[in-house]
């Protein structure tokens, strides 16, 4: 279940506010020294008050590091699911899908890079939960690709749409890990297509083999 991440403060638009600006300044820090290396203290002047501000709004540090991977995950699905048109079904929503998935790892490749660094320093008590959004994030693709085999335009086992939707994830992923090699290649934009590309050939569409 989603973790109470306990605050001395009740008025929650100031909580938000408070914490949007404490995530902001954790992923500058984390990126650049680590999770374990950077401090509250640091962490509340980059945010820009006070270490007795900052504790009126979490408790520990590693509350910061669950409120960083909670918000990350959270922001990319709605931004995913805020790119998918409905009048678009089968194989065009799920390029769809591909497209916007691509471009949030671009827009947001510092917060996932930190997030996945440092996700293993989350709590025994919160990783479960932070897992199991990564496995909804799977799950979205999932469903694009269940809809594309119930319409026949794919041919798939459930195995193969439950490994095909993490293949997805590791593929945008892998822009944010190994940017520094792909970036001197491609644009987002190249890279997008030729993985999209890929994607769909290795998914074989009902179409193709009719060719």
């Amino acid at each position: 279940m989603k973790k109470n991440v306990p605050s001395m403060v009740k008025d929650e638009k100031l909580i938000q506010k408070r914490r949007e600006q404490m995530i902001k300044a954790a992923v500058s820090l984390f990126k650049e020294k680590g999770f374990h290396r950077t401090t509250t203290r640091e962490i509340a002047r980059v945010a820009g008050f006070s270490i007795g501000t900052l504790y009126e709004y979490i408790r520990k540090k590693e509350d910061v590091l669950y409120l960083v991977c909670d918000s990350i995950y959270d922001e990319v699905r709605e931004r995913l699911e805020e790119q998918l048109k409905p009048n678009i079904t089968g194989i065009e929503r799920l390029r769809q899908a591909l497209h916007a998935f691509y471009h949030v790892m671009d827009d947001m490749q510092d917060e996932v890079l930190v997030m996945y660094q440092e996700a293993k320093s989350l709590p025994r008590e919160t990783l479960p939960y932070v897992l199991k959004k990564e496995l909804g994030m799977a799950e979205i693709f999932e469903k694009l690709i269940e809809e594309c085999v119930a319409e026949g335009k794919l041919t798939l086992s459930d195995d193969e749409i439950y490994g095909a939707a993490h293949n997805i994830l590791v593929q945008g992923q892998m822009w944010v890990f190994r940017r520094w090699a792909l970036r001197d290649h491609y644009s987002i934009e190249e890279y997008t297509k030729m993985q999209e590309a890929f994607l769909i050939q290795a998914l074989n569409p009902v179409e193709a083999n009719n060719v």
